[in-house]
């Protein structure tokens, strides 16, 4: 109609994504604009998961936006959207923020959301930003805004309609009550939001140990400049006080921890203090707990067949917590402890008191909390920033899982975008933090595999200057161009690890006897769950175990024929008997793994060597 491009507002990602979905039963595009938007994406890469559902979801003319997608998927929205060959885009308000599309309606869901503390109704500003996308300059001359009404007011309106004018049945009328605890809205709500000037912005200045020692590292009187930032400034006068205040107390608190000291004789550009301490290269532009990272590092043991791991361990510690993964791994792993306390036969009051100690993992906690208690005490400007101990990238590596089966692992689809984020900087913080004296052949491994799973998946957040998409210049064609990263063999220090990792990844599952999904990965080579019960029958007949420690999935145990299309490996098993004598052999087929940015692994033997 003359009303689309629509844009469908949601406050939260499930409910976009299931309009979307219902979407879909709606011819939103005719037989030829679909045809357009299938020559446009061309030969674009889907990845399993959400990627086969955004494929499904664009064919049919229908847009998803939110921040939890892949760099490269919104991007492909957005630039679909652009060229005006999708109808329908059901997004959250990041669509909203930052992105000229050509929207000549917006469908506003619900005038309430949820803040991360309680739910609200949308204030003005909230309200305009996600309103102004319709009838955009340049675009459009003229939008329309539509709010939709709750569910129960739109339930009590049809009822109303269908009793008519009749005195009895409107008597007899059952009005539904919202659900207790929502926040309603309404016809007044609406106009009010619309008529409403923007909220002013609030300030979010504030004083920090690292503001400190900036301005004391520069030249200069400091005492000068602090008081230019705080007093030379839009804040209220209660607000500069504040700030004032805090200021003082945070120069205490170093002179007392002797990170500064007072000068016997002014200098003559006005200083009185200095720094007794040398800061790092663009202090507190990079990770503000990169000091305490390198500085931890001196409580690992480069010898230990874990030291790598740990290493990932006490940079992931520095990093902001991605919250959806780690309640998805409290999740999982409280599930994983209900079915085992459920075997062992134990009563529920106690299962639910146990499960309350049951958290996300968390390597190296006590040995980095006692750590950062030392440090501080040291370098009080610490006190700002938060430990943060947990396991992703570390967890990735250790359950030796590829992108997109520890999304699946996990049920992270709706965030897979997420996830990335996190594992891209935990590669940079790789990159950027540790000392070269620090770092092993086995680190340069585990940095190097997960720099190039981040590059494989979506270069994007790596390589900045890569654009995904991009019109052609000159025509009015429009060409969604799928940015491919290098060939993943070019880099055969990273292509080892994915293959080592493809075959552990099998010993690991191996061990625990889940040949069922076994099955799945190597069906196509003709080794079903049955092949491989029979095949690992076998070895438990030799040995009881199957170890999986470090020493299981180091490189000693994996051997390599390299040939010019294909590798021949052979993962030696680790058994308690010291025999090496079985493992499982496999081709890795190189073009394969090319088109698909990761090992192809085709197993081809499970057997014992004599």
């Amino acid at each position: 109609t003359d009303r689309a491009p629509v844009y469908v507002v949601h406050f939260t990602q499930v409910a976009a994504l299931e309009r979307a979905q219902a979407l879909t039963s709606v011819n939103v595009a005719t037989r030829a604009e679909r045809d357009a938007i299938a020559e446009a994406i061309g030969g674009f890469r889907f990845s399993a998961g959400f990627g086969r559902t955004l494929s499904r979801l664009v064919r049919h003319g229908i847009g998803v936006h939110h921040a939890g997608m892949l760099p490269r998927y919104r991007r492909l929205v957005e630039t679909l959207a652009q060229a005006g060959l999708l109808k329908v885009v059901c997004g959250t308000d990041t669509l909203g923020v930052g992105i000229n599309v050509p929207i000549r309606t917006v469908l506003v869901t619900a005038l309430s959301k949820y803040d991360g503390q309680r739910t609200r109704h949308l204030s003005a500003r909230e309200f305009h930003q996600v309103a102004g996308r319709a009838g955009r300059a340049g675009f459009d001359t003229a939008g329309t805004v539509v709010v939709q009404a709750p569910d129960h007011t739109v339930e009590n309106e049809r009822a109303r309609t269908k009793a008519g004018e009749d005195p009895k049945k409107l008597r007899k009328l059952v009005t539904r009550k919202p659900p207790q605890g929502f926040v309603s809205w309404g016809e007044p709500t609406f106009e009010r939001l619309l008529a409403a000037e923007p909220e002013p912005l609030t300030s979010s200045f504030s004083v920090s140990h690292a503001m400190l020692l900036n301005v004391i590292a520069r030249p200069g009187d400091p005492f000068t400049a602090m008081r230019r930032l705080l007093e030379d400034n839009h804040e209220p006068r209660a607000a500069q006080l504040r700030h004032i205040r805090h200021a003082i107390a945070i120069y205490r608190a170093l002179l007392a921890g002797e990170v500064v000291e007072r000068l016997p004789q002014p200098e003559p550009d006005g200083r009185q203090v200095r720094l007794t301490i040398d800061l790092q290269p663009d202090f507190a532009l990079n990770q503000p707990l990169s000091t305490f990272a390198v500085a931890s590092l001196d409580l690992l043991d480069p010898s230990s067949p874990t030291y790598a791991l740990d290493v990932l361990s006490v940079l992931e510690s520095t990093l902001e917590n991605p919250r959806q993964v780690l309640q998805a791994q409290r999740h999982k792993a409280r599930g994983e402890a209900v079915a085992a306390m459920k075997a062992e036969g134990i009563e529920y009051d106690e299962r639910m008191e146990l499960l309350e100690e049951i958290s996300y993992p968390q390597p190296l906690k006590e040995l980095l909390e006692h750590a950062y208690d030392a440090y501080r005490r040291g370098h009080p400007w610490v006190a700002d920033h938060e430990l943060r101990p947990k396991s992703v990238a570390r967890d990735m590596a250790e359950r030796a899982m590829t992108f997109a089966e520890y999304v699946g692992f996990y049920g992270l689809a709706r965030s897979e975008g997420l996830v990335l984020r996190y594992l891209a900087d935990s590669f940079k913080a790789l990159r950027q933090t540790v000392p070269e004296p620090a770092r092993t052949e086995e680190l340069r491994d585990l940095t190097e595999w997960l720099g190039e799973l981040v590059r494989q998946v979506d270069s994007s957040l790596l390589d900045e200057w890569e654009r995904l998409t991009s019109p052609v210049e000159g025509t009015g064609d429009v060409v969604v161009r799928d940015e491919v990263p290098p060939a993943v063999t070019s880099n055969v220090r990273a292509f080892r690890v994915l293959v080592r990792n493809a075959l552990f990844r099998r010993v690991e599952l191996a061990a625990l006897r889940r040949y069922d999904v076994l099955g799945e990965l190597d069906v196509e080579a003709g080794w079903d769950a049955d092949a491989w019960a029979n095949a690992m029958a076998s070895y438990f007949t030799d040995h009881d175990q199957l170890m999986t420690g470090p020493d299981a999935r180091g490189p000693a145990l994996l051997l390599i024929v390299e040939e010019p299309d294909r590798w021949l490996v052979r993962q030696i098993f680790d058994d308690p008997a010291g025999d090496h004598d079985w493992g499982i052999s496999a081709e890795v087929d190189l073009p394969a793994s090319d088109a698909a940015g990761e090992a192809i692994v085709r197993v081809t033997g499970v057997n014992r060597l004599d």
